[in-house]
C-alpha cells in the first residue's frame, strides 16, 4: 500500500496494488474508487483532502492479536 498527498491539488491517493486503472467509480463528489480490470480495488482518491479533514492522516499501531 501506497499513500500519497498531493499539496498542489489537496488530494490524497491511496494505492492498494500495482495493477492498471480500468475503471473509475465516482462515490460522491470528493471520492473515486479505481479498479483493476478484474474487479478489484486498486486506489482511493479523496479530492480536497486536507479541507475535509483526511490529512493529515492520524497513524495508530496496534499489537497483533
Amino acid at each position: 500500500m501506497k499513500v500519497t498527498y498531493y499539496e498542489d491539488e489537496d488530494s490524497l491517493v491511496i494505492r492498494l496494488s500495482d495493477k492498471t486503472v480500468t475503471r473509475e467509480v465516482s462515490q460522491g463528489r470528493h471520492t473515486h474508487i479505481g479498479y483493476a480490470s478484474d474487479g478489484t480495488v486498486v486506489e482511493t482518491v479523496i479530492l480536497e483532502a486536507a479541507k475535509l479533514g483526511a490529512w493529515p492522516l492520524e497513524v495508530q499501531h496496534a499489537a497483533a492479536a
